[in-house]
């Protein structure tokens, strides 16, 4: 599919341009045009108008449908679609009863290939045009995934993960061998496209101080690539690094040594933080990639997501499939509010697509490129129905209110409303029948 030069789409126009806070329902950081046009030129948004364009467009009716910015997803596992709706088992047995054996099916190189193929149509096929994925110890997933990505003009931030201790035979490496894969992979595929490479620490368990230093140290030596890793998931978990880091003061701590906390450092979970640590990821501009899903399934906790707001630590929403339980940003903002609920606090329906659009965009240093309808950005959208079958068609019917409409919409829709997904104004998946 190529893209027309001169592109119109008629629908419900949504955004979140700023952080609306918690409880705001009414707030002037949404952005909402009802049946209006939204232009796009050359692969990017030129704006928004009331008129038909007229005839030197390439008109898309979608009147009565929802267009949104496409779904940025802040963490998520590539070959875990192969382990998604496991049962039974917490965070580290799930890692050696699941995640590890189905991980070494992945030094083959056609397995590679076809879960990045499978994994990155299966993002389109829930709205989402960029997300931070992990892929495998092995640096040809993480080839196979840009590759998949760099196809479909998509927005992908990965890169090989380092483990050299503390996982099985076939999902280690070594330092010496893990940093020459890593700065190949940055001369390969760093900037190429709209592609980014992130230095992949699976989690600091799983590396040594050595080779927690060589990633700093290339972190420190590439301006402008990234740092993914998790953190503070599980309570078992923080105890065992406390143990292998006993001269850390938390388990952030622990990455803040090595050098490896900046503004494009992407942490998941952080479900067990103090206010140390918060404190520190608002002064390093590190984001929390906050699992709700993963969370809720593994029963790893409930994340403090109002104090880190308050610290003015920046949260965004992860699906982290597969130890969340789906790609469909929508069920990952409804867990979320759950979350919240659980704690008192009211996650409305803006504060949540804020963390999964332009929040995530802006705590990725990328919001001139993705994450609104603004002009200028490149044009990854999403197409909705506002509502799929008799329940969700009769709640919409009833809605009073923009928020309480896009509150039933987040709270029932998922990827069965998606109509079309857009990246940089090509059709990158069309809903059949």
């Amino acid at each position: 599919m190529t893209a027309a030069r001169r592109l119109a789409i008629r629908g419900d126009l949504l955004e979140v341009v700023d952080d609306p806070g918690f409880g705001a329902v009414d707030t002037p950081a949404v952005r909402f045009d009802a049946d209006a046009w939204l232009l796009i030129e050359d692969g990017r948004i030129a704006g928004r108008s009331r008129a038909d364009p007229g005839d030197g467009w390439q008109r898309i009716d979608h009147r009565g449908r929802l267009v949104m910015p496409g779904f940025v997803d802040t963490h998520v596992h590539m070959p875990q679609l192969d382990v998604i709706a496991s049962y039974g088992t917490e965070l580290l047995d799930w890692l050696n009863t699941y995640t590890f054996p189905a991980e070494m099916r992945y030094a083959d190189p056609a397995v590679s290939r076809a879960g990045a193929e499978r994994f990155v149509a299966a993002l389109l096929a829930h709205g989402t045009t960029a997300a931070v994925v992990f892929p495998t110890v092995h640096a040809v997933s993480a080839d196979a995934l840009f590759d998949a990505a760099a196809a479909r003009g998509m927005r992908l931030i990965t890169g090989k993960v380092l483990m050299d201790r503390h996982a099985p035979d076939g999902l280690t490496d070594d330092v010496a061998g893990a940093e020459r894969d890593c700065a190949d992979g940055i001369a390969r595929w760093h900037g190429r496209g709209r592609l980014a490479y992130a230095l992949t620490v699976r989690f600091a368990a799983t590396s040594t101080r050595e080779q927690l230093a060589m990633a700093g140290a290339l972190l420190a030596a590439h301006p402008g690539v990234y740092l993914q890793t998790h953190v503070a998931e599980n309570r078992a978990e923080v105890a065992w690094i406390a143990g292998l880091f006993p001269e850390a003061r938390s388990y952030l701590d622990v990455y803040r040594r090595h050098g490896l906390l900046g503004e494009r450092s992407v942490l998941a979970h952080g479900v067990w933080l103090d206010d140390a640590d918060r404190a520190l990821l608002a002064a390093t501009g590190a984001q929390i990639a906050h699992s709700p899903t993963s969370n809720l399934f593994l029963g790893s906790g409930l994340i403090g997501w109002a104090a880190l707001d308050a610290a003015g630590a920046a949260v965004t929403l992860a699906s982290d499939v597969g130890g969340g339980t789906s790609l469909a940003m929508q069920r990952t903002m409804a867990a979320a509010y759950q979350i919240q609920a659980l704690q008192g606090v009211r996650l409305t329906a803006w504060k949540a697509l804020y963390a999964a659009t332009r929040g995530a965009a802006r705590a990725l240093r990328l919001d001139d490129e993705i994450g609104s309808l603004e002009a200028g950005r490149v044009a990854d959208l999403a197409v909705w129905d506002w509502a799929v079958g008799p329940v969700a068609t009769h709640r919409d019917a009833l809605a009073r209110s923009l928020h309480e409409r896009v509150f039933a919409w987040m709270t029932l829709a998922d990827e069965r409303n998606l109509v079309a997904t857009y990246v940089a104004g090509v059709p990158q998946h069309l809903r059949s029948g």
